[in-house]
């Protein structure tokens, strides 16, 4: 493959650090390149050197005659006065950029909720990021170097950017450089990725996945000291295994070998230790949302909604902007009361909530780490059963990736990542026994990400989380909720379920009156139609009532006399009796689903 641009024996640092040491490398046409690392360990600096924004003090970076570059990275350059037209498709003709498909493509997958005449002054910072993105694509370019693309987006345009990246150039040509802590879409568009760490850049062939068993064969040939690390990416290759059967078929890594590598590897979680320990700590009752409503005037966010939340539950919750999530977070965590139906809570629910504004943070900024841990509890129960144990705050901060001389460093000095996890920190030591995590990923690299997934997978409570990170989410949930037209359903396909409601969702208003009224295209007459529609809200309340009880059933498990086998065998009999009826179930859904259309 033609060499596009490259570096040679990069070096480069600052007065109290070197960041890179004689790195060489290069892009050739058809590469696309993801960028991991630890915060800190240099990936936009990296780069910056490659686009030519950062100037090297050794070595030097070349590219190809007629090459041409273009970068996103994460400065603010728009202009206030500007309006989006001005800013994404400049002083072209409209006949012009109205008849380019690619602009077309683009604007009606970041912009297609602003209006096309907008002040960007009077923009917030993530619809201006939206803004300069669409700039970018909009325009023809050899090598695109893309520093955080996905952050303010969500589920849906992240999805739309990895299809229009991976369709943007012809198979062989052109050259793509990304960093960015988004696992899904590294899988998703990649086809190498490159580690940044102590002072090098480390090449593995294939995306995230790939990257992860790559690693762990490096890590365990070269005896590595850092155990820690090693364990969490034998753990997380164990979940890409096994828990994500959508993904097996995209990372080309030997099976063989993956297998071998997590044989002694257990089930990321112990779910019916957790779902016990759930229910000592909550009892029965939990959260009921019942016949719930919440409306602003003529305005309805939320409509019959009847959420009735199991102890140890672990659910995602999707949906747009506005669509509601935060509102359906307040009537779970008590500081919203519904406009209509009720909200039923446990006498020993303890709600806590990782919010996006680091509130629990404001009264320590002045303090150095270490004073703030003093002021807390003296241990933290972590784990279930035989593996509980005890940790300090120290011993906890350290899992989040703290080393001891930050302990002495003021909160306020503290980078974005590592607020967040202190912020997590401060949370997990009030032993709530219902956490809810909104966008907890902000600021956190891979690494990090990975090491609050294996906090999360022995924590013994109630959790929800909404956040765009698809990974994240299907990570460490066992079921999602989307808020579809202020009405909140269940998903039992997942992420890619919502994906393929959201588009129809889009698409109905493109249709003529008539056809709209008669819903999407099915094939299915309209009294068949209404049948089908019928039958699916009814699968639903099934599926969803039928798997609360195997849940409940589970928990029940760990109570049972282990020695009266005969009626442990009979509760196991029922319970896989119940799990084939929800797995045929959900296969009726599906079927239903696709008939409608």
């Amino acid at each position: 493959m033609a060499h596009l641009l490259g570096g040679e024996s990069l070096h480069l640092e600052y007065p109290t650090k070197v960041v890179f040491d004689s790195v060489t490398l290069g892009i050739a046409e058809g590469d696309r390149i993801g960028i991991v690392g630890r915060n800190g360990d240099g990936k936009s600096t990296l780069l910056g050197m490659l686009a030519g924004l950062v100037e090297p003090d050794g070595g030097r970076v070349t590219v190809r005659g007629g090459v041409r570059v273009g970068v996103l990275d994460q400065a603010d350059t728009l202009a206030d006065d500007d309006t989006i037209r001005s800013a994404v498709v400049g002083d072209r003709p409209e006949h012009e950029w109205a008849g380019d498909a690619r602009t077309r493509d683009v604007l009606a997958g970041l912009l297609g909720d602003l209006p096309w005449e907008s002040r960007l002054g009077d923009l917030s910072g993530g619809q201006r990021r939206r803004v300069a993105l669409a700039h970018l694509l909009a325009q023809d370019w050899d090598v695109m170097f893309l520093d955080e693309p996905t952050n303010h987006l969500d589920v849906e345009a992240i999805t739309w950017l990895a299809g229009h990246l991976k369709r943007r150039w012809p198979a062989g040509s052109g050259g793509l450089l990304v960093v960015t802590h988004d696992r899904w879409f590294l899988d998703e568009v990649c086809t190498m990725t490159w580690e940044v760490h102590d002072r090098i850049v480390e090449a593995f062939e294939g995306g995230y996945a790939a990257y992860i068993l790559q690693r762990v064969e490096r890590d365990r040939m070269a005896a590595s000291s850092e155990a820690r690390r090693q364990n969490l990416a034998r753990k997380e290759l164990a979940w890409l295994r096994r828990g994500a059967p959508a993904r097996t078929s995209k990372p080309r890594f030997r099976i063989d070998a993956a297998n071998a590598l997590i044989e002694d590897v257990p089930e990321i979680r112990d779910k019916t230790a957790l779902q016990s320990l759930a229910l000592s700590r909550l009892g029965k009752d939990v959260v009921d949302l019942l016949d719930a409503g919440v409306s602003y005037g003529d305005h309805t966010v939320l409509r019959d909604v009847e959420w009735r939340i199991a102890p140890g539950e672990r659910t995602g919750i999707l949906g747009v902007n506005g669509a509601g999530k935060s509102t359906l977070l307040g009537l779970v965590a008590g500081s919203l009361a519904p406009t209509e139906g009720r909200v039923k809570r446990g006498k020993t629910v303890k709600v806590a909530t990782l919010t996006q504004r680091l509130d629990e943070l404001e009264a320590h900024l002045n303090d150095p780490v270490r004073v703030v841990l003093e002021r807390l509890r003296t241990s933290y129960s972590f784990g279930t059963g035989s593996k509980t144990q005890e940790l300090t705050p120290g011993q906890l901060l350290e899992r989040l990736g703290f080393s001891s001389a930050q302990l002495s460093t003021p909160v306020k000095d503290l980078s974005g990542g590592q607020k967040r996890r202190l912020q997590l920190l401060l949370i997990l030591l009030e032993q709530p026994n219902v956490l809810i995590l909104d966008e907890p990923t902000n600021d956190l690299d891979t690494d990090m990400l990975a090491a609050m997934e294996d906090l999360l997978d022995s924590w013994p409570g109630t959790l929800i989380v909404v956040s765009h990170d698809r990974y994240f989410l299907e990570r460490v949930t066992d079921n999602q909720f989307a808020i579809l037209d202020a009405r909140l359903r269940h998903l039992p396909g997942g992420v890619d379920e919502y994906l393929r409601l959201r588009a129809l969702q889009d698409a109905a208003p493109t249709s003529s009156a008539g056809s709209a009224a008669a819903g999407p295209a099915s094939g299915l007459s309209g009294a068949d139609l209404r049948t089908a529609k019928k039958e699916v809200a009814a699968l639903e309340r099934r599926i969803g009532k039928v798997q609360g009880e195997v849940d409940a059933a589970r928990a029940a498990l760990a109570e049972h006399d282990h020695a009266d086998y005969e009626g442990l065998a009979a509760r196991m009999a029922r319970i896989t009796a119940a799990e084939t009826d929800v797995a045929a179930m959900e296969e009726r859904w599906f079927v239903l689903t696709e008939e409608i259309g």
